[in-house]
């Protein structure tokens, strides 16, 4: 019986590089080494898992169907590798962590996470704010935040990414659709990576569309589709429980996936690292591929919601 071989950390960040820029010279210049090096580096690591995980040519590398596979546990790998490796050599975490995300990212995966944290340093304090992926780390780069939690198509050249998302198509309960009608949208305003697929989407089967409703709060999202007959495209893992999937139906083209990832400050102090590395790993503990969740509905606008967090919405009707 072959003896088996570990998955080697430096093997991996090579090939998860490689992977994000498909070209050896721009992967090699990320990790700090000659191009040759790298090359070296992928060759151990199809040799170990027995599987080639590139296609290369004189003009293109490409990612093979064994490589993707890999490709999902290379980043869980690795960000708990980082994260442990933090959570020993760091002192005792203490200080403001200035945290962006989408309302949806915030009403429903971050606070189980956020508590978490907590829970391990007690001296942390979590500052929320909540806007489009766009906005939020165009913020990030002007240094009013220092971690950020987004949405971005699944073929972005990231190496930060925490998990795969699909999408849905989704509505109220009672909600039956006219093939032939003009579809009214429920969707976060623009800027949103699901807004933009949802819409490319519809235009590819020629479907008349409009925005019904337009808003930065899950929960007035969520109102309107019960309120009114609409439809929306959401994340697996973050659909309220009182909306149901409508995928499949004539007029609801398929969608591609999206990706959660973790950006952070460059300049970050010790406490921003250790967030950054948590929410990684922990939002990757959900699932290769995210599944749905149940949820309660959410809270009315402009009341406190149950994880203490307070609307502001901000309506574009």
């Amino acid at each position: 019986m072959a003896m088996k071989r570990d998955l080697e950390i430096d093997l991996l960040r090579a090939f998860v590089a490689v992977a994000a820029h498909q070209n050896f010279t721009h992967a090699a210049r990320d990790v700090g080494r000659t191009q040759s090096a790298v090359s070296l580096q992928i060759k151990r690591l199809e040799e170990i898992v027995g599987k080639r995980l590139f296609d290369r040519s004189r003009q293109s590398v490409s990612i093979t169907h064994a490589g993707e596979s890999l490709l999902v546990y290379a980043h869980r790998i690795l960000a708990a590798n980082d994260a442990a490796l933090s959570h020993i050599q760091r002192p005792e975490a203490e200080g403001r962590v200035r945290i962006g995300a989408p309302d949806d990212y915030a009403t429903y995966l971050l606070p189980p996470i956020l508590s978490a944290i907590a829970k391990d340093h007690p001296r942390l304090q979590f500052e929320v704010t909540c806007d489009n992926a766009m906005d939020l780390l165009k913020r990030l780069d002007s240094d009013d935040l220092d971690v950020v939690v987004a949405t971005h198509h699944a073929d972005a050249a990231l190496c930060q990414i925490a998990r795969h998302e699909p999408l849905h198509w989704v509505a109220a309960p009672t909600y039956v659709d006219d093939p032939d009608a003009e579809l009214a949208m429920v969707l976060f305003p623009t800027g949103c990576v699901c807004r933009d697929i949802a819409l490319d989407a519809l235009k590819q089967i020629d479907r008349p569309w409009r925005i019904a409703y337009s808003t930065r709060s899950i929960g007035l999202m969520e109102q309107a589709m019960l309120e009114m007959p609409s439809v929306s495209v959401m994340e697996a893992s973050v659909i309220p429980a009182s909306l149901k999937v409508i995928d499949g139906q004539t007029g609801f083209p398929a969608l591609s996936e999206v990706v959660i990832s973790v950006h952070q400050a460059h300049n970050r102090a010790p406490q921003v690292g250790l967030v950054a590395d948590a929410l990684r790993l922990r939002l990757g503990r959900h699932g290769v591929r995210g599944e749905r969740r149940s949820a309660p509905s959410m809270p009315s606008a402009g009341r406190r919601g149950r994880h203490g967090l307070t609307t502001d919405p901000e309506v574009i009707s």
